[in-house]
């Protein structure tokens, strides 16, 4: 006879999990505030940018979030994230900054890809690095996860930038006991990730534990779609079928957001959050994997962005 209890104790374990994890990522966004003069956290009105927002929320309740938030927008956003994004930015009474990739193009900084797939996802890491500096950021938030990619899965907590803003593996700190070295010349920076140990499956459980509201199209919805590579990219103004791709509509949903040119969704009816979280166990793509094209390029792509600068 089952009486209840195997459930109780997994939910009970499944909350300690949780807080365990929320309570390590609270303490190194403490680190930071303490131990640096000017951070700021990269906010693209996604899940994990969610997540980072709730704990640096809950770090310095019942005061305000002692920095500002940035958004490296590549104008080929997905317009239910933007309005979102504004949303959530004004309801915590958090200073925006809105950094353009396409104030980037329109001063030379960067030149618009052309080709079969021109996409601005790379443009992002030459907006990203100059708003750094104009700003003097010492230390930059992230909410990258190690298990979303292999590059990814490299990364310290506290991730060492040289004066260009260049990542090399090879060149990391130590983290022993959660310890974590912020030492940094002038010029230098660190880029740091809170949630790194999270994984997805922990994303939305905590999403679910604590009512997180989210950008609508993580969830179920019928949109037109056209199939390329494998992937269903959304049809707008900035990615349209070529040749014999067809359009049709389909109910997905995203797994990620980002640039419109190269984030696909998954055919999914999954319409709440514990629709999803039964999905995510059960999956064995991770999300980028999944559903970014740039990340299909080669089997180094991520980690050749990264060591020019991206997130």
């Amino acid at each position: 006879m089952d009486t209840g209890q195997g459930s109780a104790v997994t939910g009970q374990y499944q909350l300690s999990h949780l807080r365990s994890i929320e309570a390590a990522s609270i303490h190194i966004i403490r680190e930071v505030a303490a131990e640096f003069e000017r951070p700021v956290l990269l906010f693209s009105g996604g899940k994990d940018s969610v997540i980072m927002l709730r704990i640096a929320q809950k770090a310095f309740a019942p005061g305000r979030i002692p920095f500002p938030v940035m958004h490296i927008d590549t104008g080929h956003n997905f317009p239910e994230v933007i309005e979102f994004r504004d949303r959530m930015v004004a309801e915590l009474g958090a200073q925006l900054i809105v950094a353009s990739v396409q104030e980037s193009i329109d001063s030379g900084r960067s030149t618009e890809e052309s080709g079969a797939d021109p996409s601005r996802n790379r443009l992002q890491t030459r907006t990203l690095l100059d708003s750094i500096t104009e700003y003097k950021f010492d230390a930059v938030f992230g909410g990258a996860r190690r298990d979303e990619e292999k590059a990814r899965a490299k990364e310290r907590v506290y991730s060492f930038r040289d004066e260009f803003g260049q990542w090399d593996p090879k060149n990391q700190r130590p983290e022993l006991w959660s310890l974590y070295n912020g030492r940094h010349a002038a010029g230098e920076h660190i880029r740091v990730f809170p949630i790194s140990d999270w994984t997805e499956l922990d994303v939305w459980q905590y999403i679910g534990e604590e009512g997180l509201d989210l950008p609508s199209i993580y969830y179920s919805h019928r949109r037109e779609v056209f199939r390329r590579d494998g992937m269903l990219l959304s049809t707008g103004p900035f990615v349209t079928p070529r040749g014999e791709e067809e359009r049709f509509e389909a109910v997905v949903r995203y797994r990620t957001v980002g640039d419109m040119t190269c984030t696909g969704a998954v055919e999914s009816t999954a319409s709440t959050v514990d629709d999803i979280i039964l999905e995510v166990a059960a999956s064995r793509l991770t999300e980028r994997g999944a559903t970014r094209a740039d990340d299909r390029v080669s089997e180094a792509a991520m980690e050749d962005r990264k060591r020019e600068g991206y997130f």
